[in-house]
């Protein structure tokens, strides 16, 4: 989950605002022309903090509950992933957790009170009643069903008392008499009404394996030494492995059915663990640079006291291995997989940003990009380190968000448009592709979170001139031939579909514009429209309509998307379509 951000909606809450942020080390954003000082200033509270949401960014609003309540309202639909929301007046005597108790609003709402010297006005059953929330254990613990939680904390909120059984100190205060049990174990145990079952995460789950192995072989492995060895899967606190196994699918998969991270070391790092090894090998020290791989990453991860509990297992094609710290693991060892998101933002308008786009913005770690793209995403890039390149560093820009992200970073690269269409997503495969690029590199997740296209703003803003078959060709001649440009002209003029130009003109390339207007003038009519849309979604959004003998080059700059409408396109009351042919069945009918 991203950091929280404080929201502050008046200069009487700003020394508040700022107090919460100063000890939750968050941000402070700040309404503009109503707050002093912020780290990020905002036009309209309601967007702001609905784009805040949609990204799973916890919110701390220094403001009335009800303005945060109207703007997440419309986004509510799932409390499973929904982030906190808390609320606290100006003067901080109340703070009050909104959503998301139980999904670290309540724990907000405490360490904010603490903070304030104030109240926690906490409403779930659970805290109230009890002083803990037990669907929501602490770091370091799991919940054997969470499903079990919701019945077993109805009866005890009934009166009935429950038995604590092994060592939890953290439900100490809960230990007395009753028909209840509250079980802390690292054995695979069912739980019930009556039951509810915890495990400590106490074991790492090391994996080595052939490059393609199968998700079942592991699979089957992994069971059986839970199994044979009596360990609960809920106790496994991460998957490990070396390195150049980060994007070995098998090993990711397991990790992700388990629901625990995935972490891997240098060989190095693993050889260190050479000592403690129970089966160590010199054909794997051949061959990777350290003498075990599930043994030494499962040891690695659980620290210098932990204890190999299961030596290693293997099959055709993978090994396992086990070990178990003396307590819960609360700080994960090891390199994460580094990620590369490819986002697109639109035009530029927030409201026209997805929220998977927005989440991706929050959850990274580096934001990476051209300046001015980054500079749309508002106060949602506020506090992120960037790296802004120039046009025409699009290479230089992918191949550095590759390297970073093989270091084990988050990082996003951020487009406008849609990240896919004339943007970076190509280039960023095709780097991939081509393999010039650091093995760590080559090795990271890579997201596509799509956007909106300009050719879609555009149209949306005209009317509906996509209405039937429509292509889009960029007109510049820096990486595509001109002949290739000029053949493919040919070929949407000939098959009469709506065209959208981008990349029209620029400084130095005047011609192709005119020349493509010529090449459909000879396919369709003089009075044919063309819609010139520029700036979408800023201020400056500009729309004009002009026939297509009319059309001026000098109207048309880079910020530009020229849309040419076929021979059926239409302007009429100010909106521009193209008829898809319903009106031959709509005469049939009559």
């Amino acid at each position: 989950m991203a950091d929280p951000v404080v929201l502050c909606l008046s200069r009487s809450g700003e020394p508040t605002a700022h107090r919460i942020a100063e000890a939750l080390g968050a941000k402070v954003h700040g309404r503009e022309g109503r707050v002093d000082r912020a780290d990020a200033f905002f036009p309209d509270a309601l967007e702001h903090a609905r784009t805040l949401f949609a990204a799973r960014t916890p919110i701390i609003g220094v403001c009335a509950a009800g303005i945060l309540i109207r703007a997440v309202a419309p986004l509510l639909n799932d409390k499973r992933v929904e982030p906190p929301v808390v609320a606290v007046p100006d003067d901080g005597s109340t703070v009050v957790p909104l959503l998301g108790g139980h999904r670290g609003a309540n724990r907000l709402a405490k360490q904010i009170a603490d903070v304030l010297e104030s109240h926690a006005a906490v409403t779930t059953a659970g805290d109230v009643a009890l002083g803990i929330a037990l669907d929501e254990p602490p770091a370091g613990w799991r919940l054997a069903n969470p499903q079990d939680a919701k019945s077993f904390m109805a009866v005890m909120l009934s009166g009935q008392g429950a038995r604590v059984t092994g060592d939890a100190p953290w439900l100490n205060d809960l230990d007395g008499d009753g028909p209840l049990s509250l079980v802390a174990t690292e054995e695979p145990i069912a739980g019930d009404a009556e039951t509810l079952i915890f495990h400590p995460a106490k074991f790492t789950l090391g994996i080595g394996c052939a490059r393609g192995c199968s998700v079942d072989e592991i699979r089957a492995l992994v069971s059986r030494a839970m199994s044979d060895f009596n360990i609960a899967p809920q106790a496994i606190a991460s998957v490990v492995s070396i390195d150049l196994k980060v994007d070995e699918v098998a090993i990711n998969a397991i990790a992700e059915e388990l629901g625990v991270p995935f972490r891997v070391f240098d060989a190095a790092t693993l050889e260190a663990e050479a000592p403690r090894l129970a089966n160590p090998s010199e054909v794997v020290f051949a061959e990777v640079g350290c003498h075990g791989v599930s043994e030494g990453a499962a040891l690695a991860a659980a620290g210098p006291d932990a204890e190999l509990v299961v030596e290693k297992q293997k099959t055709a094609n993978a090994t396992i291995a086990i070990a178990q710290a003396p307590r819960p693991i609360t700080e994960l060892k090891g390199r994460k997989r580094g990620r590369v998101s490819l986002i697109g933002i639109g035009p530029g308008k927030a409201e026209w940003r997805t929220p998977q786009a927005s989440r991706l913005v929050a959850e990274a770690e580096e934001l990476i990009g051209y300046g001015l793209y980054i500079d749309l995403l508002g106060p949602l890039a506020h506090g992120k380190p960037r790296h802004d390149f120039p046009l025409g560093g699009e290479e230089a820009r992918c191949r550095f968000a590759l390297e970073r992200a093989g270091e084990g970073r988050d990082v996003a690269i951020i487009c406008s448009g849609d990240a896919g269409i004339y943007a970076m997503g190509a280039l960023v495969f095709e780097l991939l592709d081509r393999g010039d690029i650091s093995d760590a590199a080559r090795r990271v997740e890579v997201i596509s979170a799509p956007g909106v296209s300009a050719l879609q703003g555009a149209a949306a803003k005209a009317g509906a001139p996509l209405g039937h078959d429509f292509c889009a060709i960029s007109l510049s001649d820096l990486l595509t031939p001109r002949d290739d440009i000029l053949r493919r002209i040919k070929a949407a003029a000939e098959g009469d579909f709506v065209i959208a130009f981008y990349n029209p003109v620029s400084k130095k390339r005047r011609t192709l514009l005119a020349e493509a207007r010529e090449i459909l003038l000879a396919h369709r009519p003089a009075e044919t429209p063309v819609l010139l849309a520029s700036n979408l979604g800023r201020p400056e959004e500009k729309l004009i309509y002009r026939d297509l003998a009319k059309l001026e080059v000098d109207e048309v700059d880079m910020l530009t998307v020229v849309l040419i409408g076929s021979s059926q396109s239409r302007v009429t009351g100010g909106r521009m379509y193209t008829p898809r042919g319903y009106a031959k069945k709509m005469k049939a009918a009559e």
